[in-house]
């Protein structure tokens, strides 16, 4: 079967799926919440988006809840949050579904991933 879209992380898997696959791929990172309408608007969206670009990056799942050092170590403060990392460093992101699309497709994923 293929690999899910998305990536579950948590603490114990951040490093090898997120900061180490960085090095290979860009990751980028859905903060989230069982409780957070916006959020569940906005899977989909970024689900549909990582087929579309078939590849060209990784996409993690962080259940803020479940994983507040994590949510801390990014300065979360509103959900949802969406951090591009490459290379082991943050490099976008967005907080907020308001422009969910149109913010979402902005990143530079393709262009990223293409640079050595």
């Amino acid at each position: 079967p293929p690999p899910p879209i998305a990536l579950d992380v948590t603490q114990a898997n951040f490093d090898s799926e997120v900061m180490q696959a960085s090095m290979q791929q860009p990751v980028l990172i859905d903060f989230w919440a069982g409780w957070c309408a916006p959020c569940k608007q906005l899977k989909p969206i970024l689900e549909k988006l990582a087929g579309e670009y078939n590849g060209a990056f990784r996409l993690a799942r962080i259940d803020s809840d479940q994983e507040m050092a994590l949510a801390g170590m990014f300065g979360i403060r509103s959900l949802p949050t969406v951090v591009l990392i490459k290379d082991g460093q943050p490099v976008d992101g967005f907080m907020g579904a308001h422009a969910r699309g149109q913010r979402a497709r902005s990143f530079s994923i393709v262009t990223a991933s293409s640079r050595c």
